[in-house]
């Protein structure tokens, strides 16, 4: 099997160039306080790569595949800018890259219904990454209760954010109750729900989200989160094959060892854990509809 990671995020060249005064033209300021802020020493917390540049990465990775995710976009315009450019990218490079699609719930049921049947026949195979909070979104919108809905009814996987209560804190970090994602869950057994950043350790702590079948959980940002030991933890809760290997490309995971966003090193230490293909790129291909293509 291919290795896949399936969680990357890509913009435009004018948001490379200026990614804060990019980001208040937009009215995005949520996006700006999470993607545009700077360690204490002064360095970027991610960078804005080129689809060359990205290429070039997985290339020195070893990665096959990367999924494109969108973003928890507060204006639903930026959700349709983004998904243009990533159509762009998918038929540009239809062997390296897949998408998801960014779509946001205020604009009501009808036309996320309508949006995400769009997306799917311009051949995006998922939904996300969603944050309702940070999208002013209630848990229980009649919006986000249909994109729920009508992934499960088109076979989209559905990627949601979420932070863990205990994680340490940060700028523009908004808390994830875990009583949103069980509810979620429940309500649409038929949609896969796959819970970024291990699911913010909530299978660790929580019985419910060991007991549901369909949830799965994306290994983003793990270093700079968790210490090593969390693969092995969460294999020994979850099993593997419930585990979809994420970087959070172009997030700088290793910033004590570099300063350029690269995939290398998450793959390394997922491989000194012992992960199996499964995590490394199976399970997303058999969700994804790629296992074909492998």
């Amino acid at each position: 099997m291919p290795v896949i990671d399936a969680h990357v995020h890509l913009y435009p060249p004018e948001v490379g160039a200026d990614p804060g005064g990019w980001a208040a033209a937009q009215g995005e300021p949520h996006w700006a306080r999470l993607c545009t802020r700077r360690r204490r020493d002064g360095r970027a917390v991610q960078g804005f790569p080129t689809v060359a540049e990205l290429l070039r990465a997985m290339d020195a990775a070893g990665i096959d595949r990367a999924v494109l995710l969108g973003w928890y976009w507060e204006k639903p315009d930026t959700c349709l800018w983004q998904n243009r450019f990533y159509a762009a990218a998918v038929r540009a490079h239809p062997d390296r890259f897949s998408a998801f699609a960014s779509i946001h719930a205020g604009t009501g049921p009808d036309a996320v219904a309508a949006d995400l049947r769009q997306a799917r026949d311009a051949g995006f195979c998922g939904v996300g990454e969603l944050s309702p909070p940070a999208q002013g979104i209630a848990a229980d919108d009649p919006g986000l209760a249909q994109i729920f809905a009508t992934a499960g009814d088109l076979g989209l996987p559905v990627n949601v954010h979420v932070t863990d209560p205990q994680g340490r804190p940060y700028p523009g970090k908004i808390e994830t109750p875990a009583n949103d994602f069980v509810g979620w869950a429940r309500a649409h057994p038929r949609t896969i729900f796959v819970l970024a950043h291990w699911g913010g350790r909530f299978p660790l702590t929580d019985p419910r989200f060991r007991e549901l079948p369909n949830l799965r959980y994306d290994t983003a940002a793990s270093p700079l989160l968790y210490d090593a030991s969390i693969w092995r933890k969460m294999v020994s809760a979850v099993g593997a094959e419930k585990i979809w290997f994420g970087s959070d490309f172009p997030l700088q995971l290793y910033p004590a060892a570099t300063d350029a966003p690269e995939m290398a090193r998450l793959l390394a230490e997922a491989r000194a854990a012992a992960m199996p293909p499964a995590v490394l790129g199976e399970n997303a291909a058999r969700a994804l509809g790629l296992a074909a293509r492998a």
